[in-house]
């Protein structure tokens, strides 16, 4: 520690220390010394400007290793150099939280389009299957009914009963491979003792 910075500390100990006996028999004039060392603690740090402060804090940061390992270290700034637009922050938002569901009904309802037979090949039941359907089918006739803008709505409704036959087909399909992959089934242990003791 050096010198200027030790002796700070001591005086700062010193005043935690006197202050903790006030009331208890100190004097008047260890009072005024000890506010008037106070007083210029209080200018010392009013001195220091905080373009000075935040560079120490910097520079302590760096010593400590703080920055190193940073993730575009010795790399350019992604879109530094792009034209400016005002709403970079919500893409970026977007992008890195990997938020779905935000956007123009149209480009939703593509997405939505090419996943459904997964969606549908996950339910269990042909009820299920239909729900979905039918409301898949409304936000489409929904979405071609309102005029706000954006993207024209290209998507198709899907016919319920074809789509429901079709899931029949690829569940029965499942089936098949799911019985053909599965291996014999073991006999419990008392089965085999009992076979092999008769």
């Amino acid at each position: 520690m050096s010198g200027g910075a030790g002796d700070f500390r001591k005086r700062l100990e010193r005043a935690a220390e006197v202050r903790s006996y006030r009331g208890a028999g100190i004097s008047a004039e260890e009072e005024a010394a000890l506010d008037a060392l106070d007083a210029q603690e209080r200018e010392k740090r009013r001195k220091v400007s905080d373009a000075a402060r935040a560079e120490y804090l910097v520079r302590d940061a760096m010593a400590q290793g703080k920055f190193d390992n940073l993730k575009y270290a010795g790399k350019p700034i992604p879109g530094l150099g792009e034209s400016y637009d005002p709403d970079w922050w919500v893409k970026g938002l977007i992008q890195r939280e990997n938020i779905s569901g935000l956007g123009p009904a149209a480009i939703l309802l593509r997405t939505e389009d090419a996943e459904l037979d997964a969606k549908l090949d996950a339910q269990y039941t042909e009820q299920q299957v239909r729900d979905i359907l039918q409301d898949f089918n409304r936000r489409v006739i929904d979405a071609r009914r309102q005029l706000q803008g954006g993207p024209p709505v290209v998507t198709r409704t899907r016919d319920v009963e074809e789509e429901v036959g079709r899931w029949r087909t690829r569940r029965a399909a499942a089936l098949v491979v799911q019985a053909a992959a599965e291996p014999e089934p073991r006999r419990s242990w008392w089965k085999r003792l009992w076979k092999g003791a008769g």
